[in-house]
């Protein structure tokens, strides 16, 4: 039997389950590569064994590894067992526009139920990928013709020129970060992390994992989201609280269909475990709540009852049906019991998944759920009673746990009627930084989420913390203390200055609790430092100041030498960094998060961005209300920033080489040298690939050489300058593993993808814009 037809053979014997399409169109292309084949080796070749991509296309490993090596890849490395499962978004990502759903599922070795779960439940990743699934066709191996292999050998003759170290020179693997991060501290280390207990005015101070699987993290314990070495470390900065996403059907029973719950007491054993090691580390485990989840549409066949809002192919389980009321109350109960020492759960109720019938109501776009019992209550009935009948779980199951309501996506109406309605006992948290009106190029515009370039709190956040404090209830501020979507691929953003004012205005607001970020910002950190030291309790309510704040985590970490010149540093980071041309749209569309390894095509791809997944070449979406000239000149404003605050460190280090600073501290030095460089490059690229789509798209509207010829020129700079920028984050992913990485989206890219954008930008230099400038000069 050959591989297709053992894949269709094996799609044929799976349990019926739909994969999600949405649209159709067809995939862009991979001009740079002489056919998908070896775009599809390529692209996989650090991330999947040789014998699996060979199953896919219907090849042998030696078929793979000869044209892996026509194209001057190194000896494919072993890809163990931690790294397949850290991955799997990683390699679905990159395969998306290349492999149909049947390939795709032999690649990653998956049944159609796991796919389609990850693809729904994982941070809701479809939507990520623009709720459509390319057509690609399948593809089949057939030995390269000459015509190819030349192509290939071109490709290997850039790779030798571009990196004469190699494609991965190291010394970083991929994942290096989750080894360093789980292993035990040091003892000396240790004693002065304890050292640095006390008091402090803000608890829980509560972040994720920097690199726990999102989708079902409580089954794998292969995959540890908190090991000892890294909860150690996350104490010692500052940190008394984590969390992890909840499904109350993986953890509860579920009462209409047995199966949905299978092992359920595997993951609350392992809940246990977790809660139980994390308490040895000061540090309480939150679980998140985003529930009921929605149901297949078949479900509701033999359950038409529970039957609330459809949306596609799932319908919401209706909150007001006393039967989901009920499930909801005895699941959380049941956690509760069976996890005693629990910290507690936060809640949204209002998001991108489809949960109780109004969670669709967004504060971007109010609609009228379709039910017939939910429509004629108002929301905030709705969305206070599902808060409340987890409170009443909480109590039911023994009353220990917190209970964080979150007003995520709320209205300003929605919030004035839900928060007098919340349950005795709960406390109300709030995005500090939205709604903050901030004025960028001479645009004005205000923060929706997610900001570390903006400093809060915000009008939003302050109101309905007033109102909540006249209800009595405990306020918490979710703010991104580590990173945000200005910037998720890099560990952490080192803006210290501006983190470090927004929880000293903080002290000063009557909230009680810090939530540090969302999925991203969870590594060990300056940041997460300073937060902490501005946090601790002292004899003046404003003490430490924000100087004296950055100092101390300055010395500590790089010694008294180097720290003056690195918070000079922060400084001037966090300055540049409030130029940044922020906009939701911009957040979650601009290839902020890919930097440089996002291909650039010679005609549009017709493809809208997707939210921190595809960016494409959107350049409207990208740019959101800021006309492209600001837009561009904004980011090259905040590169230039972190790049001038770059070089005295980097003169420092190269000019002091034994002035009392350990081995530990310069080498600390040089790691914030290149997330500070990252940073930069980042910022760099988006403003770059945005000069080009411009002129991209203005040539192809030009009707004279006198209109070409400076568009020529641009994109010729513009491709020079990625190939220079790709170049230059390639030798700094290379020596640091956790450049490009973000928990809920794994690797944005990884070395080979920086590899791939420079043979890419050499292909249009070389094949497309001489076709351009011949055009223009008949």
């Amino acid at each position: 039997m050959n591989t297709l037809t053992l894949i269709v053979a094996t799609a044929l014997a799976a349990p019926a389950v739909t994969l999600p399409e949405g649209p159709a169109p067809a995939p862009v292309s991979f001009s740079h590569f002489p056919d998908r084949l070896s775009a599809f080796v390529w692209r996989n070749w650090p991330l999947v064994p040789v014998e699996r991509m060979a199953r896919v296309v219907g090849a042998t490993p030696d078929d793979i590894l000869r044209l892996g090596k026509e194209m001057g890849l190194p000896d494919p490395e072993p890809i163990g067992e931690s790294q397949w499962r850290r991955s799997y978004i990683t390699i679905i990502r990159r395969n998306w526009h290349l492999l149909p759903y049947e390939q795709l599922l032999t690649l990653l070795d998956w049944t159609p139920e796991q796919l389609a779960y990850t693809l729904r439940e994982d941070d809701f990743l479809f939507i990520k990928f623009g709720q459509l699934k390319p057509k690609c066709e399948p593809i089949t191996y057939r030995a390269p013709e000459a015509r190819t292999l030349e192509r290939l050998h071109a490709i290997a003759k850039v790779v030798r020129q571009e990196f004469p170290a190699g494609v991965a020179p190291g010394p970083a693997n991929l994942f290096d970060f989750v080894s360093e991060l789980s292993a035990p501290m040091g003892e000396a280390e240790s004693i002065a992390a304890r050292e640095r207990q006390g008091q402090f005015r803000f608890s829980p101070r509560f972040c994720y994992s920097y690199f726990a699987l999102y989708g079902d993290p409580l089954l794998d314990e292969i995959a540890d989201p908190y090991p000892d070495g890294y909860l150690a470390r996350l104490a010692a900065s500052g940190v008394d609280g984590v969390w992890l996403q909840a499904v109350l059907y993986k953890l509860a029973p579920f009462p209409w269909d047995p199966k949905v719950s299978d092992r359920y007491e595997t993951r609350l054993e392992n809940l246990r475990k977790l809660v139980a090691r994390a308490r040895r580390h000061g540090i309480g485990v939150y679980l998140y709540l985003n529930e009921p989840r929605a149901m297949p549409l078949e479900f509701y066949k033999d359950h038409p009852d529970l039957k609330g809002v459809v949306e596609g192919d799932h319908a919401a389980l209706c909150t007001s049906v006393p039967a989901v009321r009920k499930y909801l109350t005895d699941s959380v109960a049941s956690i509760c019991r069976a996890v005693p020492e629990l910290a507690g759960f936060f809640t949204i109720t209002v998001s991108e998944n489809l949960t109780n019938c109004w969670s669709h109501w967004t504060f971007y776009s109010p609609r009228t759920p379709e039910c017939p019992r939910c429509t004629p209550r108002e929301s905030i009935e709705v969305i206070a009673e599902v808060n409340s009948l987890f409170h009443t779980g909480i109590v039911q199951g023994g009353g220990r746990q917190k209970l964080l309501v979150w007003d995520w996506v709320w209205s300003d109406a929605q919030a004035d009627g839900i928060i007098p309605r919340l349950p005795d006992g709960a406390s109300f948290m709030s995005v500090s930084e939205w709604s903050l009106p901030i004025e960028r190029g001479g645009v004005k515009t205000e923060v929706g989420e997610y900001s570390i370039s903006a400093i809060g709190p915000g009008p939003r956040a302050t109101r309905h913390w007033k109102i909540a404090r006249e209800r009595g209830l405990p306020c918490i501020a979710k703010i991104q203390a580590g990173n945000t979507w200005e910037l998720s691929a890099v560990p952490y953003i080192p803006a210290v200055a501006n983190v470090a004012r927004h929880v000293a205005n903080l002290r000063d607001a009557g909230v009680t609790g810090l939530m540090l970020g969302w999925t991203l910002g969870g590594c060990p950190s300056p940041n997460l430092e300073v937060v902490a030291e501005i946090s601790r309790k002292g004899d003046q309510p404003d003490r430490p100041t924000v100087e004296e704040a950055m100092n101390i985590v300055a010395d500590r970490r790089f010694g008294p030498k180097l720290a003056p010149a690195v918070v000079q540093a922060w400084n001037g980071f966090s300055e540049a960094f409030s130029q940044f041309p922020f906009h939701i749209s911009t957040l979650y569309n601009a290839p902020l998060q890919t930097g440089p390894s996002n291909l650039l095509w010679e005609e549009s791809t017709g493809y809208h961005s997707t939210m921190v997944g595809f960016p494409y070449d959107c350049l409207a979406t990208w740019r959101s209300v800021y006309p492209a000239p600001v837009f561009i000149d904004q980011l090259e404003k905040v590169s230039r920033g972190f790049d001038a605050g770059v070089k005295p460190l980097r003169e420092r280090y190269l000019s002091v080489k034994s002035s009392g600073e350990t081995p530990a501290q310069r080498a600390a030095l040089v790691r914030e040298i290149d997330v500070a460089s990252a940073c930069a490059i980042h910022f760099a690229s988006t403003a770059n690939q945005s000069r080009f789509v411009q002129a991209r798209d203005a040539l192809a509207k030009a009707d004279t050489a006198d209109a070409a010829r400076p568009l020529l020129a641009e994109l010729e700079n513009a491709l020079k300058a990625e190939i220079d920028l790709a170049r230059r984050l390639h030798a700094i992913q290379s020596r640091d593993s956790r450049i490009g990485f973000e928990a809920s989206n794994q690797y944005n890219y990884i070395p080979i993808d920086l590899v791939e954008k420079v043979i890419n930008c050499r292909d249009l230099l070389e094949r497309w814009l001489p076709r351009q400038k011949e055009k223009w000069t008949r």
